[in-house]
């Protein structure tokens, strides 16, 4: 069953002074972040900068300090219609299950373990499947596929329960060039009846896919465009790769003999 979408930028997830520790270590600090219903946001940061802590926190598998709010158009029926697609390197792949069985997996928050699917929801998981162009490995182990295949079925249990907000965390990992087009394609689609939150570290590729940039290196900056400087970057204390496309191929290093500039730099490439 399709839910009807949210009206145009409903505030679904409102972060206000948010922070996450672990022990002694403070993985995010004083974070203020809206995530509204049109949105499809691009978080980008260094690697342990807190960009996979903050969605978890989000999801609400891990405690946090401060306030994060759910809209009440995420709820119903006590279950949040939240989709999510962890990195594929920490999905269990010796769990005895199949493909088909994987992506129904997706509905156990609606169904509880003990759940009897029914033959429309099965029927569900192998349209899903056709269209990841995996339909078939429906009834192949999990332990069986290629970790791009593995990728596709989790994006589908990620949607099959017709989530408000869907978060991916890396998706385009063990995927190849094709599959990531059409990856992007589904992506464009699914935002327009639901908000999508994605993790990546090609800044260069998910721009032209994204809507906004969220930078995260302990704190949050949403960056309100799909487009964002070196400049920005470094104000933001974001070390990473800025990619763009462009005619000339180049490198941009930040300047010597200055070993408090943030790491960054600058590829274009044809």
């Amino acid at each position: 069953m399709n839910h009807a979408a949210p009206a145009p930028h409903t505030p679904l997830v409102t972060l206000h002074h948010m922070g996450v520790h672990y022990d002694q270590h403070e993985a995010l600090h004083d974070v203020d972040l809206t995530i509204y219903s049109d949105d499809f946001l691009g978080i980008i940061g260094p690697n342990g900068g807190g960009k996979t802590t903050l969605i978890r926190a989000i999801l609400g598998l891990i405690p946090h300090t401060g306030e994060i709010q759910l809209a009440p158009e995420l709820m119903q029926d006590g279950e949040r219609l939240i989709g999510y697609m962890p990195q594929i390197s920490g999905f269990d792949r010796t769990f005895p299950i199949s493909i088909a069985e994987c992506v129904l997996s997706g509905l156990q928050g609606r169904k509880g373990i003990w759940g009897r699917y029914t033959r429309e929801e099965r029927q569900k998981v192998r349209r899903l499947l056709d269209v990841a162009g995996i339909g078939d490995t429906a009834h192949q182990a999990v332990g069986e596929v290629s970790g791009g295949q593995l990728q596709r079925a989790l994006l589908c249990r990620a949607v099959i329960a017709d989530p408000k907000l869907l978060i991916l965390d890396e998706p385009t990992n063990f995927v190849d060039n094709r599959f990531e087009h059409e990856l992007y394609a589904m992506l464009r689609e699914l935002n327009e009846r639901m908000a999508i939150v994605m993790i990546s570290h090609d800044i260069g590729t998910i721009s032209s896919v994204v809507k906004n940039i969220v930078c995260v290196n302990r704190t949050v900056h949403r960056h309100d465009s799909n487009l964002i400087t070196a400049e920005q970057l470094q104000a933001y204390d974001c070390p990473i790769q800025l990619i763009s496309h462009g005619t000339v191929p180049h490198t941009v290093l930040g300047p010597h003999g200055t070993p408090h500039t943030p790491p960054y730099n600058t590829k274009q490439p044809v």
